[in-house]
This record gives structure tokens, sequence and C-alpha cells, in this order.
């Protein structure tokens, strides 16, 4: 045997008890210094979104392998020996609805309070809340076109907050015509909208977001300056600030008040199936989707870092009470999780 020969046998025993002291080691995703990532979840069908619910477990949406039901629901304790084989874990399977229309399921939230699960379709028009026995009861109709993504989400005081888009081509999309209160106006708004609203309290449910003034922009007037571009993602903070991304990765905050504040932007890159979550401190991290394959965190003050590159279609994300970070890695059929290296 050659020296080469033996040095290169080396390197490979080497790296092969590498990765037997980390079974979880995903090894092809490229973080950044002092991070490390492992493999937490397997065999979990296309991997979407991702959240905790009350009880610490990890809530997981996929359209499954076979792609015969909306959505499956798996709760998972990342707190045992890991990697969790998803396929041999219990789940819920969302049947398609009997009736024509058949949407898949696309976003997922978290009530902050009651730990209740909500669920919108993905490019779609409705939000449902999860029941017992897998049952989906509407929420909230009439929007004209949900992208799934991080395009629900629920603020602190449970309220529903959803992203939509008003053009011709989604009104096209819509299930129902443009809200007549629209034509009364005359402004003919164009853009993006941001719906606020109660679920609870007595309301009566579905709430036609069609049919009410969106949260932004106020009474459907442009705000001044240049034109809006879509809003694919949102996330509220617990002081009930909601961050936006918009589709060029620009990061906006909109405040209670209805301000639309610029905070940073991303990389150049096309961002439209995104996911986000928001510390306790206000960092967000993005999840940017096939076209990008990052996992960017946004510093309350707007400073961006790459936490994590190289990853199979990043779906949805999460962070967990220690601030580890878990990503559903769609294409590769798995969920991962970031920490730092000397936690491992």
């Amino acid at each position: 045997m050659s020296r080469f020969s033996a040095a290169l046998a080396a390197a490979l025993i080497a790296v092969a008890a590498g990765l037997a002291a980390r079974p979880g080691a995903a090894s092809s995703v490229q973080t950044a210094p002092g991070l490390i990532a492992e493999v937490v979840v397997t065999d979990v069908g296309r991997p979407i979104q991702l959240a905790f619910d009350r009880g610490g477990r990890l809530v997981v949406l996929s359209h499954g392998r076979r792609g015969d039901a909306a959505g499956e629901i798996h709760r998972l304790d990342v707190t045992q020996a890991l990697p969790i084989d998803a396929g041999r874990a219990p789940r819920v399977v969302i049947p398609f609805s009997e009736a024509p229309r058949k949407p898949t399921l696309g976003s997922l939230a978290v009530d902050p309070r009651t730990g209740d699960l909500y669920l919108g379709e993905e490019n779609g028009n409705r939000v449902y809340h999860l029941e017992t026995h897998s049952r989906l009861t509407a929420v909230a109709v009439g929007l004209q076109h949900l992208v799934g993504g991080s395009s629900i989400a629920l603020d602190g005081d449970g309220r529903l907050v959803a992203v939509d888009y008003a053009s011709p081509e989604t009104q096209g999309r819509a299930e129902v015509p443009p809200p007549p209160g629209l034509d009364v106006l005359g402004t003919g708004y164009q853009g993006p909208l941001i719906f606020r609203v109660t679920l609870g309290d007595g309301a009566a449910l579905p709430r036609r977001l069609d049919l009410v003034p969106p949260f932004f922009p106020r009474w459907w007037i442009s705000p001044p300056g240049e034109p809006l571009t879509r809003f694919m993602a949102v996330a509220a903070r617990s002081d009930g600030t909601l961050l936006l991304l918009d589709s060029l990765g620009q990061v906006f905050r909109l405040t209670d008040a209805g301000e639309l504040l610029a905070v940073t932007r991303l990389p150049a890159g096309h961002y439209q199936r995104t996911s986000l979550a928001v510390t306790r401190d206000g960092t967000l991290f993005v999840s940017t989707g096939f076209h990008v394959r990052r996992l960017f965190r946004v510093s309350p003050g707007g400073a961006v870092t790459t936490v994590a590159s190289e990853l199979g279609d990043p779906g949805g994300v999460a962070v967990d009470d220690e601030g580890r970070i878990y990503i559903a890695e769609t294409a590769l059929h798995r969920v991962i999780r970031i920490s730092p290296a000397r936690a491992q």
C-alpha cells in the first residue's frame, strides 16, 4: 500500500469514527463556527412546518410520503434517544375533504395560551382549528391566496394573524368575489394584506376575512412610498409586534398601531415558501426554502448572520426553551437540530 493510500485509509477511518461518535450527525449541512447540526427525526414524509406545544413536544406537519391525505401531524418528544424514527411513531392523519374542493395543509400555528393547533391551506383560502379525532373546523375563510409556510401565526392574545395579497390574479383564486366595500371606497387597492382577528370571546366562526378591513393597510389605503411587494411570512413577538418577510427578503416590523417599519434585508434570492421563528428576546430565524437553502438569524437590531447553509429544502423552523433550533428538511424527509457544539 502506498503512503497516499495509507493516509487516505486513515482519513476514512477517522471520518467513520467521528460519525460513529455522533450517529445523528447531519454531515451534509454547513453550520456557522461553534455550531453543530444533528438529525433528530427521520422517516417523516415531506415535513413542512414545525412548532412546539405547551408540553414541549415537537409538532411536525407533513404531507406524508403517499400524498393521500391533506396532512399528517406528529407530536414527538425530542428529549428521548435520538434520532426518532417517525415512521414508527404515532401520528394523526388528516384526510382530504369529502367535498370536491380538496386542499392540502401548508401552515401551522400554536396558540401560546391553550396549545391548540391551527392549520392553513397551502395555496388556498382557509384556516382551520384541529380538534380531536383529526377533525378540522374552519375558523377563517375568504382569503384570496394563503401561500403556506409561516403565512399564519397566533399572537400572545390568541388572535389569528394571516398574510394575504390583493390582485386580479389572487382574486381569481378567491372562493368569493371581492368585498363590495372595495367598490364603494373606489380604492382598487392591490398589494399585501395582513389580517388580525379574534377567534374567541363570542366571535362568530368562521371569520369572513373577505368582509373585514385588514389590520394592514388600514382602510385598504396604500401606505406612502414605493409599492410594497408580497409578504410571504409572519411571526408574532411577545409584545404584540409582528415581524414580516417579503418575497425579496426584506424584513419589516409592524407595530400595534399599524405602522410598517423596515428592519433589514436578507441576501439576494427568491424567498417564496419561507418559515419564521421568533425568540423571547425578539431574535428572528428565517428558513428560506428550496431556492436559498439557508437559515438566517436576524438580531433585534437587524444584523443578519448565516446559521446554516446547504440545507435540503428547509421548511418549518422552531426554537426550544434552551435556544436550540429545529429545521424541517423537506427534501430529505427529516428534521435536524442546530445547537452549540459544546452542548453535544
